[in-house]
């Protein structure tokens, strides 16, 4: 019997034993090695992030496949995949005019996965990694070459691509760029990394904990607090206040890339005539507007070219049942990642 992390109502999880069916025509099942801790599995331990309830939670993941649907081609038993949680449809309006970045309905695996009491387990965006096994969607199992250590290979799942993808494909910073950075967590580390690869001249790092603002420097900020008339400014955090932060810092047709995540009925200001004058863009980069099979593979030759640091993003490895406390080190910062090794 599999085991894994159930929400089986807000606020309530725990480890549980969990049945998986053979994979369904298109779907793939994954023995997970390793699983980033990530914010968004605490959203939606609080919220429920809009997911049917009981919830498999984690998604940010990377394994070796164990069987394959009728269909499946692209991966077979014993390839290494990182999940991708945003992987497009290709039948949507958006994928089909070929911008499959903007999909909003990504596939999964749905009655395949099993609560104790029987009832069908929903894979937290659409995977579910906190598990010993988890079986989703093909298109989401993507094969990534090369040597990383799994638990460096998931974070490409979603901090990484998240924070490197909205640098250089939501906002495309050129070279020379000057960049401030909002919230230096995993996601704000990786957009510092992806600021250093586009080759921006200046990256200010800001945050309340001295400790980030240290780790900020070491992977690539140049500056701590705040900058004068930026070219992008990266909110990481998503309070009404970092909008209003982030807008004050930039400069002529500076562009804020917003990242972070809203807590519900949440509401910023935006002065008008502040933004025309300037010219400046407002961005959402959900995900870094990043696509599985086409982004993890750029992501992990950085890695694999020392271009992006992976190793130094893991500061735990942990095991299922430390999950809890991971949420507590995450939230007290005292960790870039946690990883929970399978």
């Amino acid at each position: 019997m599999d085991r894994g992390i159930v929400l089986s109502e807000l606020e309530r999880f725990g480890v549980e034993e969990i049945g998986l069916d053979e994979p369904a025509a298109g779907e793939v099942r994954v023995r997970i090695e390793a699983s980033g801790v990530c914010h968004s599995d605490l959203h939606i331990i609080r919220t429920g992030f809009g997911h049917p309830l009981p919830v498999l939670l984690g998604h940010e993941g990377a394994g070796v496949v164990e069987a394959v649907g009728d269909g499946v081609t692209h991966v077979a038993p014993g390839d290494r995949v990182v999940i991708g949680w945003r992987s497009p449809c290709g039948r949507c309006a958006w994928c089909r005019r070929g911008a499959r970045h903007l999909c909003r309905t990504p596939p999964g695996a749905h009655g395949r996965m099993h609560a104790p009491d029987g009832r069908d387990l929903f894979g937290a965006l659409q995977t579910g990694t906190f598990a010993t096994s988890t079986i989703v969607h093909g298109a989401a199992a993507v094969p990534v070459g090369g040597d990383l250590p799994p638990e460096q290979a998931c974070l490409i799942g979603c901090a990484v691509a998240t924070g490197v993808c909205s640098v250089l494909k939501t906002a495309q910073v050129w070279e020379g760029a000057r960049v401030g950075v909002i919230g230096c967590g995993a996601v704000g580390l990786s957009v510092i990394q992806g600021a250093r690869i586009a080759g921006a001249d200046e990256i200010y790092a800001l945050d309340l904990d001295e400790r980030k603002l240290e780790s900020a420097e070491r992977f690539g900020a140049t500056h701590r607090g705040d900058g004068e008339r930026l070219d992008f400014v990266f909110d990481v955090v998503g309070r009404p206040e970092t909008v209003a932060q982030g807008l004050a810092m930039l400069g002529h047709a500076g562009t804020l890339v917003y990242i972070g995540l809203p807590q519900p009925g949440v509401e910023a200001t935006v002065p008008l005539q502040f933004l025309f004058d300037r010219r400046l863009r407002i961005v959402v980069s959900h995900g870094g507007d990043h696509v599985p099979d086409e982004d993890f593979p750029r992501l992990a030759q950085f890695a694999s070219e020392g271009r992006l640091d992976l190793a130094g993003m893991v500061t735990k490895r942990i095991a299922l049942d430390d999950v809890a406390q991971a949420f507590e080190d995450m939230e007290a910062g005292d960790v870039i990642r946690s990883v929970v090794m399978l």
